[in-house]
């Protein structure tokens, strides 16, 4: 193996396969009091190990962060749907607000992201010792990796631990977020000079480059009042930065100019591309997690899979799973912006075939699943899919329904388990009991599903090819915009919102007609555009905190208490590690 060649993302997951930490916290046993320890002889391997917590469940499955960042928002829930999605009441706890210290899905992010921190304080230390002709430049990506990890906890929890990985016999440090936050800016800022520019010395944008320092650095910025007081009632975003005579909004704005004038960057006129299969190397991502269908780790598909009805098949292989929706609130949003192009668009076959999504009717049989023998390929439109549902269904044998001619018979489609129920997806949530957000099994049709990441029809209902952006050119604009918003520049914030919505264009069914310019601009109105572009990617609950909309009612969810706005520490982690305060509230 080239040396130069490490960090392909294949090469890491092999990489894992011989790689053993001696300090490495177990994901089911919280051991944060540890002695750090580090595989010296496989310093590189310790980084990929570092980088492959961020794709090994972390931000990819629908049940970690995401359902932290998401399901505890207007953008998306996951009701209990009959027999299905039960689970201890875990998944309505979400949107119900009603996790505890003990709620398995607030432990298991917990642990996956100090994991993380882990991992990357083994890389550190690791590298630190090694005779790498790269030790430099690894250093500073496992230091950033570090930041990214470390940002994300004391995002959800208000706390995070820390070790020196120059110390086998350092003290635990808990991290507090209104000081950490500042420590973490200094650092990240300091680690400039050594990463690598994007796609220098063999990096590619599922590493940690210069270019993805600048998007945690505004990212940390705009929320970094949030951290210094996550309960006021109002923040204060123009307090000085962390440094020099600027504000924190100023900072946002230079490191968001730094990549929307790179020219290595570009917005999409295809929304939904930034969510294709075929998007690795995106012109719109600029940190992300690279995923594969291969040997090593099938990459995770949970964004789009869950969204999908189990009789919703991309291929004969392969369906959803009738889980998650948007709400009434979210979806209702959209009202008289429906010809926004990243609302909804329809598929075009080669042979000049609409998919319309309306109609019985029928489509070519010419596109095929890669490595699935030969399976041809329903591909399902994009966005917010409501109403009545079309597609395949299967024969007897197992494979698609077929016209006479050879191609693939469209129908109208019925729930997989409650098979006389129309499989038609109503923005309304109508709870026999409006608090709790339980389904009978002849109502699981409720809820317009988000198809916004491509279904990937390969074998195995759970793989994907699609890369999940963490940095997206799309969302550095809202950040701008939303910086020079609370600087009192709304001009400037107007002329970034409408690049983003005249830069997207409608499929050539309408004239490949762009967006429609706004012709002023509101903070209600920045809300609603920064969800537009950002909708399913993880940071809606960050927004409406921001925003002052988290604590406020919506549907399955009651006005909540301002210690809501951060996760406890989980009690498994509390009653083993007595250094941890449980977070106020709980």
């Amino acid at each position: 193996m080239k040396r130069n060649n490490i960090f392909r993302i294949k090469n890491i997951l092999v990489l894992l396969t011989v790689l053993c930490f001696t300090g490495c916290t177990k994901l089911d046993e919280v051991v944060l009091d540890e002695v750090l320890g580090a595989d010296a002889s496989n310093p590189a391997g310790a980084l990929a190990a570092a980088y492959d917590r961020l794709g090994d469940r972390t931000f990819v499955d629908n049940g970690c962060v995401f359902s932290l960042q998401e399901y505890t928002t207007d953008e998306a829930m996951l009701p209990t749907r009959g027999s299905d999605w039960g689970d201890g009441g875990k998944w309505r706890s979400m949107h119900e607000f009603t996790w505890a210290a003990d709620n398995s899905i607030v432990t298991d992010n917990w642990n996956l992201l100090t994991n993380g921190i882990t991992r990357s304080l083994t890389a550190i230390n690791a590298i630190s010792n090694s005779d790498l002709a790269e030790k430099t430049l690894y250093l500073a990506e496992a230091k950033g990796l570090l930041a990214y990890y470390t940002f994300s906890t004391l995002d959800l929890f208000n706390q995070s631990p820390y070790r020196d990985p120059s110390d086998p016999k350092a003290p635990l440090e808990i991290k507090q977020a209104p000081t950490a936050i500042d420590e973490l800016i200094v650092e990240v800022e300091g680690l400039i000079p050594d990463l690598a520019k994007l796609g220098e010395q063999s990096t590619h944008n599922g590493r940690f480059t210069k270019e993805a320092a600048y998007g945690l650095l505004a990212n940390m910025y705009l929320n970094r009042a949030v951290f210094k007081n996550r309960y006021a009632a109002t923040f204060n975003f123009t307090e000085a930065a962390v440094s020099g005579s600027e504000t924190d909004m100023d900072k946002v704005i230079y490191y968001t100019t730094l990549l929307i004038n790179n020219p290595k960057f570009k917005l999409n006129t295809n929304y939904f591309d930034n969510f294709a299969i075929t998007n690795s190397g995106g012109s719109e991502l600029i940190f992300a997690i690279v995923q594969k269908i291969d040997n090593v780790r099938n990459g995770d598909n949970d964004f789009a899979y869950t969204c999908m009805e189990r009789n919703q098949r991309a291929s004969p292989a392969n369906r959803g799973t009738n889980a998650s929706c948007t709400t009434p609130e979210f979806y209702y949003s959209w009202n008289g912006h429906h010809e926004d192009p990243r609302f909804t668009r329809n598929y075009q076959y080669s042979d000049g075939t609409w998919f319309m999504n309306n109609a019985v009717g029928s489509v070519p049989a010419t596109s095929i699943v890669a490595n699935s023998n030969n399976l041809p390929w329903f591909h399902f439109n994009r966005g917010m899919i409501a109403g009545p549902q079309y597609g395949p269904k299967l024969t007897a044998a197992g494979g698609f329904e077929m016209t006479s001619d050879g191609r693939i018979k469209v129908s109208e489609l019925y729930m997989e388990k409650s098979s006389t129920t129309k499989m038609d997806f109503t923005p309304e949530l109508n709870f026999d009991i409006p608090g709790q957000s339980v389904f009978a099994q002849n109502q699981i049709n409720q809820g317009v599903r988000v198809f916004k990441y491509e279904f990937d029809p390969e074998e195995g209902n759970g793989s994907s090819n699609v890369d999940i952006p963490l940095f997206r050119l799309g969302g550095i604009y809202t950040m701008r915009a939303e910086a020079n918003f609370r600087k009192g520049l709304t001009a400037a914030a107007l002329a970034d919102i409408n690049i983003l919505r005249t830069s997207r264009t409608r499929e050539s069914l309408y004239a490949n007609a762009p967006g429609v310019a706004l012709a002023s601009l509101d903070e209600a109105t920045l809300y609603r555009e920064i969800g537009f572009e950002l909708y399913w990617e993880m940071y809606r609950r960050q927004q409406m905190i921001r925003f002052g909309k988290f604590d406020l009612a919506y549907t399955a969810k009651p006005v909540s208490d301002p210690f809501r706005r951060v996760f406890p520490i989980p009690q498994t982690t509390i009653d083993v590690t007595k250094d941890f305060v449980q977070n106020k509230g709980y």
